[in-house]
Parts: structure tokens; sequence; C-alpha cells
């Protein structure tokens, strides 16, 4: 279920999503960003969106979050929780753009029991995505439990999507890609670039491979004029 949200709520999160865009060329972009989230004091669904695009945009301009704030900064006892959420938004989220799965499953798993139990549903897609993407089987049951959650909220089932279109040997993975890629999260079928290269990377398996083939032609043509960042990953993970 999606919640109406006030527009000027909106407006205040994009705007801070903007800021940290700007602020990438400086060390201290996420200190900056946590605490205007705290400000604003948002909760995890706003966290994970602004916190993945802004992880992104950062990769994408050399200054990803992995070189800027440390585990034992992430997990320290004091922080604000809204800060800490963000932080670990943002470095789980780099993890991923990153595809270290291992990493990232071995940062979730060493952390203290309190704030393990804690975890909010964005966190937990996160983890749900190392396990995924390293075909662990006890990512499909996470993965249960987190939609169980959090519904169709997008950027946590494209998270899922990613772990189950890079977990090539999951039982039944490449059908449970193409279901939750059918989900409302992703809007109208079919017009999603993002969504057509997973769905184009599950249909192979599955035999289908001129239907595979197809959503490739599609995605493409989808992806706005001179965007090269998905071809690039896209190329980068084909065999």
């Amino acid at each position: 279920m999606t919640l109406a949200r006030d527009p000027g709520r909106d407006i205040a999160l994009r705007e801070a999503r903007a800021r940290a865009t700007n602020y990438l060329a400086t060390p201290f972009w996420p200190v900056r960003l946590a605490e205007e989230l705290r400000e604003l004091g948002a909760d995890w669904r706003e966290s994970a969106e602004v916190c993945a695009d802004a992880a992104w945009a950062a990769r994408a301009s050399g200054r990803s979050v992995l070189g800027l704030l440390s585990p034992d900064e992430i997990t320290a006892a004091d922080l604000d929780p809204v800060i800490a959420r963000t932080y670990r938004h943002l470095y789980l989220c780099a993890l991923r753009y990153d595809f270290r799965c291992a990493t990232l499953q071995a940062f979730v798993e060493q952390l203290p029991p309190s704030a393990a139990s804690e975890l909010d549903c964005y966190s937990r897609a996160l983890y749900a995505f190392a396990l995924l993407g390293q075909s662990r089987p006890e990512g499909l049951a996470l993965m249960d439990e987190v939609f169980a959650q959090a519904g169709d909220h997008p950027k946590t089932c494209h998270v899922l999507l990613h772990g189950l279109w890079l977990g090539h040997d999951l039982d039944h993975g490449a059908e449970q890609l193409l279901a939750l890629s059918a989900r409302p999260a992703f809007g109208t079928a079919g017009t999603d670039p993002t969504v057509l290269f997973r769905v184009a990377g599950a249909l192979p398996r599955l035999g289908r491979y001129d239907e595979g083939l197809a959503a490739i032609d599609r995605a493409l043509d989808l992806l706005p004029p001179g965007d090269v960042t998905v071809h690039a990953v896209w190329c980068a993970n084909v065999p």
C-alpha cells in the first residue's frame, strides 16, 4: 500500500537529496545529509528513497561513501537513531552498487545484537539482496518477511529484484523475479528499463531466449538519450 504524503514534505526530501548531490565534492556530504534527515524526522522509507539515489550519484562521481565512512563510525553506540540509519543506508547501498554481497552480509551479521534486532525494513532488504545475490536460499525467506512489512515500496522492491537477478543458482529464482517484476511498485508493466534488464536476465534461465532479447531491445529503447550508466552495468555483468 502506498501512503499519501504531504507535497511540502516531498519537496523537502527532494531538496535534501539535491543538496547531498551538490556537496559530493566534500568529504562531509554523508554527515550533512544525515543531519538533514534527522531534522526532517525521516522514516525508513524516506531515508531509503534519498540515500539510494545519493549513494548512486556519489558512486558515479567517484565519491563513494565507502571511502568516507568506516563500519565503526556507522555502528557507534552514541549515534542518533536517524543518523545511524542514514549512514547504514548509504553504506549498504554503496556495497550493493559495487556487488559486494559477501561484505554486505558480513557487515550486517557483525552488528551488535541490539542493532541487529532493530534493523529497519530497507536495511533488511539490503541484507536479503546480499544473500540472494550469493544464491543463498535463506535470502528467499527473508525476502518474504520484508515484503510483509514493505509492501510495494519501490526502492525496496528494486533491491530484492536486483538480488534475484544476481542469484543465478536460486531454486525458482527466475520465476520469482518475473513475478516480482509485475508488482505495482514498478508502475505500468514493461516501461521501466531497469526492470526490463532484470527480466531479460531471467528469461533465458527458463529457456525463453527470444523473449529475453526482446526485453533487452525494449529496455534500450526506453533509456534516456545518452544514458550510458545502465549500459555499462549491464555489459559488465554479461558473461
